[in-house]
């Protein structure tokens, strides 16, 4: 069953070496999220699932000690999907791809959140998945009698300002409105609802993983939060709290 959600954005700059001299102009979206994984750690998991996007359709599972980092970005960085206060010889280590950059970020998140209450795990699931597909995935990862808790990685859309990655949409605005929304009142429907195709025109990497935390939330009452709209750069980046 699933207990609580944090809902977070994944772009590399929030890793403070990578940002370099701009790290400063993320200080509060950092605070965001740190205040969104608080809750998750409240929440007392049996497990812990960070879930993030990928390229493609599809989704790839990643165990407990699998590795990422960022090096591709000039920062030699490497993280690992982990319990913190887990002596290294106690750790798994999980054979298999390299974390992606959204799960990368993840773990990140979670190395400087100090988590320490459940194993932890991931799943990568690709842009391009249709939403019957997320949502069946996120109804697979509900297990009975299982405290279940997700970091959910995902970006808004990238065509908010001219100076954007996708440049200006004017679309764009409205859909992450709707989406800041959904995510403050944990309206599964809206999110279950979010068409692909626009998805993918607005940039919005976020669409397939948020189905998926739909899809997993379904039959539950949790509750949201918003801690966090806003849109540097031109992307929309949202924090959220589910319990």
């Amino acid at each position: 069953m699933l207990v609580a959600a944090a809902v977070c954005p994944c772009p590399p700059l929030l890793v403070p070496r990578i940002a370099a001299g701009a790290a400063v102009e993320l200080d509060a979206l950092r605070g965001a999220c740190a205040d969104a994984l608080s809750v998750l750690a409240a929440s007392r998991p049996d497990r812990l699932l960070v879930l993030g996007p990928v390229a493609g359709t599809g989704a790839v599972r990643h165990g407990e000690g699998a590795r990422g980092g960022f090096h591709g970005f000039g920062v030699p960085v490497t993280v690992r999907l982990t319990r913190m206060g887990l002596a290294e010889s106690a750790r798994t280590t999980e054979a298999g791809p390299a974390l992606p950059a959204s799960l990368a970020v993840g773990a990140w998140l979670l190395e400087h959140a100090a988590w320490a209450a459940a194993p932890v795990s991931g799943l990568a699931v690709g842009e391009e998945s249709g939403t019957k597909e997320c949502l069946a995935l996120g109804e697979s990862l509900r297990v009975p009698d299982e405290r279940l808790a997700v970091l959910v990685l995902g970006d808004g859309s990238a065509t908010r300002t001219v100076k954007a990655p996708g440049y200006l949409d004017e679309r764009a605005a409205p859909w992450d409105g709707a989406v800041a929304k959904a995510l403050a009142d944990a309206d599964i429907d809206t999110l279950a609802g979010l068409d692909p195709a626009t998805a993918r025109v607005l940039g919005c990497a976020g669409r397939a993983p948020w189905q998926v935390l739909a899809g997993a939330a379904r039959g539950t009452d949790l509750t949201g939060s918003l801690l966090y709209d806003e849109a540097p750069y031109g992307v929309g980046y949202f924090v959220a709290a589910w319990s």
